[in-house]
């Protein structure tokens, strides 16, 4: 059977919901917990406007990274797509 003419898979509405309500959760907290650490350390270190916005952006990079992690991971416990 190819790819072609396999059907797709079925969206399973509640996980869904649950996996995207965990992760804005998550990813609200993860993000504010970054922004408030970037001006933390660029005050305390008396970096200044720009390097406060650098810090933060970093921060909030890696906060990024690790809301796909976890969207991935979430995925794998509560499948989204039944196939």
């Amino acid at each position: 059977m190819t790819n072609a003419t396999q059907r797709p898979g079925r969206i399973n509405w509640t996980n869904l919901v649950t996996v995207a309500s965990a992760a804005i959760l998550i990813g609200t907290m993860i993000v504010g917990l970054g922004l408030a650490t970037g001006w933390a350390i660029a005050g305390a270190l008396g970096l200044g406007e720009i390097g406060t916005y650098v810090i933060e952006a970093l921060f909030v990079a890696v906060a990024a990274v690790v809301i796909v992690a976890f969207w991935r991971t979430a995925s794998r416990i509560e499948p989204v797509v039944e196939r």
